[in-house]
């Protein structure tokens, strides 16, 4: 073996330096930084306890001033620090200070609303794609609004300009302009969308597997899975799948897609659980907010076995625990988008609706995917934005219309406007002789019957299940409903479809009446 020569005095004095070097780099390395979160023209929640939060070197004394205020506090051994400012009020821009080693200023601060707009497609959808179908985005668009800020997943801070606003959310920017107008304070928008995903990339695998909702849901389909039928099923679609290749092939048409083996109960049927959350949201957790507009659903969960309104229930959990900021409001877009008819067509709102139509011959039985978003509004502070009258499509046009609807919400439940917020909605029903009598909540200045002076939608059945056309009266905040051929009447229906430009019932504040059911039949 040879050995290496000893290190001469000119290797060792190199070494020497070299380490020195090394030594002095964490120090170069230690300074305050910031996440992008946290950028000149960023607005701050106000009336509330805002985080301002960043890295420096271990120990590290961290001092942030801004309006007065002075907070410090040192780095922990990660390196990680975080301070919470008192409760600023709205006014002039301010300058946000953070000093370590070295000094950090963040210019333009404002204090006003902040909103996170997250989803699928119909959330992540752009300005400036949707501008040219729709005149009111187009306007807006063209201004320019130093109090309305916006800002995507690695981006900074954005001031509304003509230049900047296409790149904003088509159907959040609408949204904080409207808040921004009827508020008359700044409002900040933090996007994180991607088009064709589901819920279950959009919380962490902790969030799901902490939900009791879901564990109890995965337990219970566990128990009657069977991975042998799983595979067995799984041959016996292969074997017809190589057949319908085949003959693609042979008419030179392309493939069917090759079928999978279906996942177990509670597992992804494709990405990772939660890497959307990681990459899109994860950095504006802990910023402080007023609340979530969520606008997703035509995917799915993605998760076998877990329904949307069981998910959904989980993800709203999570993000609010993992926030730290109480049970913020979480307000979400009503899937399927449109399908009805409006109030008012002439209405820039709801211009895009269904027209009105007669009642189908036999009745429809396909509502069980628009209750399953219906049902989403029972979770705690949280709000259905009806969109039945708004314009249908997988991507509708009439994105200023679905982000007024969602300011109109927004104004009523969380700033506490005079102005209703939902469509007509039961709670309560009793059989009474041949009659069934509904009872219902948000009637506004009342309930009405619109492009009809008969009232339509409505559905009834006996014991047997089969549900026909009744006629259906409004009396005083009650609707009630009969049938002549159903005379033993058990369970009614309204707006039973995933289209029904026929249903009519509204308040006269203009929106209409959600879907509902009595009965649980399947």
């Amino acid at each position: 073996m040879r050995l290496s020569p000893p290190p001469t005095l000119a290797t060792l004095t190199a070494a020497l330096a070299f380490a020195a070097a090394l030594s002095s780099a964490p120090a170069a390395r230690a300074d305050v930084k910031l996440p992008p979160v946290i950028s000149d023209h960023m607005v701050l929640q106000r009336d509330i306890a805002a985080p301002i939060w960043g890295t420096a070197a271990p120990g590290e004394e961290v001092t942030v001033t801004i309006a007065g205020q002075t907070k410090t506090t040192k780095a922990d051994d990660q390196g990680k620090w975080r301070v919470k400012l008192d409760a600023l009020k709205t006014g002039d821009a301010l300058t946000l200070t953070v000093k370590g080693k070295n000094t950090l200023t963040i210019q333009d601060v404002l204090v006003g609303e902040v909103w996170v707009g997250s989803g699928q497609s119909n959330m992540d959808g752009r300005v400036g794609g949707y501008a040219k179908n729709d005149d009111v985005l187009a306007e807006l668009a063209k201004k320019t609004l130093p109090q309305v800020r916006h800002i995507s997943p690695r981006g900074t801070w954005q001031v509304t300009t003509p230049q900047t606003s296409g790149s904003f959310g088509a159907l959040l920017f609408p949204f904080g302009v409207r808040l921004h107008e009827e508020l008359k304070v700044p409002v900040g928008l933090m996007l994180g969308a991607v088009g064709g995903t589901p819920s279950g990339y959009w919380l962490t695998d902790e969030m799901f597997q902490a939900d009791a909702p879901c564990k109890e849901l995965v337990a219970k389909l566990a128990s009657t899975y069977s991975a042998e039928a799983a595979q067995k099923k799984l041959t016996e679609e292969l074997a017809k799948w190589e057949k319908d290749a085949a003959a693609a092939k042979a008419a030179n048409k392309p493939a069917p897609r090759r079928p999978t083996l279906a996942p177990k109960p509670g597992e992804t049927s494709g990405g990772k659980i939660g890497h959307l959350f990681e990459s899109h949201i994860r950095g504006y957790v802990g910023y402080g907010i007023r609340g979530v507009l969520w606008d997703q659903g035509e995917s799915g969960t993605a998760l076998a076995g877990i329904d949307q309104y069981t998910l959904m229930g989980a993800l709203i959990r999570g993000w609010r625990n993992d926030w730290a900021q109480g049970e913020f409001p979480f307000l979400y877009i009503q899937k399927p988008s449109g399908g009805g008819c409006a109030w008012d067509t002439d209405n820039a709102v709801t211009k895009n609706a269904s027209k009105f139509a007669p009642l189908p011959a036999q009745v429809p039985g396909d509502g069980a995917y628009r209750e399953l978003h219906v049902k989403i509004q029972r979770h705690p502070n949280t709000a259905l934005v009806i969109a039945s009258d708004l314009g249908a499509g997988i991507h509708p046009t009439n994105k200023s219309g679905y982000g007024t609807r969602a300011s109109r919400v927004a104004l009523g439940m969380v700033y506490g406007q005079k102005v209703e917020t939902q469509g007509p909605l039961p709670v309560a029903h009793k059989v009474d002789g041949g009659k069934i009598v509904i009872s219902f909540t948000h009637v506004g200045q009342g309930l009405a019957a619109r492009h009809s002076e008969k009232l339509q939608g409505f559905a009834i059945a006996g014991e047997d299940k089969k549900f026909v056309w009744a006629d259906a009266v409004i009396d005083g905040d009650t609707v009630v409903v009969s049938s002549a051929s159903v005379p033993k009447p058990v369970a009614v229906r309204y707006a039973w479809a995933s289209q029904h430009p026929w249903a009519n019932l509204f308040n006269k504040d203009g929106l209409p009446a959600q879907t509902f059911r009595t009965d649980d039949w399947k």
